[in-house]
């Protein structure tokens, strides 16, 4: 399994960032071939400090092949194309696998 990991910096208005991550940007996973799983959530710190990032995304695909085919991909480069319209405190990507 590779998990495509998308941390998100903290939005400058949290409750529009919301919005439109579950209204338009979330539904984008779903049409890029490959995907085995997709979760998302927010962050908080267990000593109530500001954690690092706002939210995680993980993507499963089952092999670095299929990540890399499900992101070249046109629905693929269309969730990356969209990232700008919401995130601009900016993201931080990285595969982890087993």
């Amino acid at each position: 399994m590779h998990i495509l990991t998308v941390l998100y910096h903290h939005p400058d208005d949290p409750a529009a960032f919301d919005k439109y991550y579950e209204s338009t940007h979330a539904p984008m996973v779903g049409p890029i071939p490959g995907v085995k799983s997709f979760t998302y959530r927010h962050c908080s710190s267990m000593d109530g400090t500001t954690p690092p990032y706002y939210l995680i995304a993980e993507l499963g695909f089952d092999s670095l092949e299929d990540l890399q085919g499900g992101m070249e991909s046109d629905a693929g480069q269309a969730a990356v194309a969209d990232v700008p319209n919401f995130a601009g405190a900016g993201v931080t990507m990285f595969v982890a696998h087993d």
